[in-house]
């Protein structure tokens, strides 16, 4: 399983899937790995995290979102869909329109959290989003990441 090639150490994700040439998959494989590691958070719960622990979990949302919206442009380049300004808004729009994303609230959302928390620190904002992590986001990433697994698969 896809998951799981992070917890064994495949270090030839390329090799292994014949991806050297395609750059959203290259990436995904990136994107996937993001998963596992928030899939922990997610698995563990907040209330068994420390302090530490939530601050690394802020950082694999940062991560993830950010190896989510630029799988989708490498993605959506790759249909012919060429995107100008390039952006994460711009990106999630365009998803959006192409059916590949059900819920655009939700990524714009994701993106108001990850920018925020990159510029101020406040301990009410840190704890909001992190419950949005597990309770709305990482539901979202699953649904990406299935959406890639499956073409990926289907090729």
């Amino acid at each position: 399983m896809r998951l799981n090639d992070f917890f064994f150490g495949t270090e030839n994700s390329g090799e292994r899937t014949g991806m050297t040439d395609i750059r959203w998959k290259q990436r995904f494989d990136n994107f996937d790995r993001a998963v596992v590691l928030l899939r922990e958070v997610q698995e563990r719960g907040l209330d068994t995290l420390s302090q530490l622990e939530k601050e690394g979990a802020v950082q694999r949302f940062s991560i993830a979102f950010e190896l989510a919206w630029k799988t989708l442009k490498d993605y959506l380049e790759e249909q012919g869909i060429l995107i100008q300004p390039v952006s994460p808004r711009q990106i999630i729009k365009q998803a959006f329109q192409a059916q590949i994303l059900d819920d655009a609230q939700i990524w714009i959302d994701m993106m108001l959290h990850r920018n925020l928390l990159s510029h101020t620190y406040n301990n009410a904002t840190f704890e909001t989003v992190l419950q949005a992590v597990v309770d709305r986001y990482f539901d979202a990433f699953v649904i990406l990441h299935a959406f890639f697994l499956e073409r990926i698969d289907n090729e």
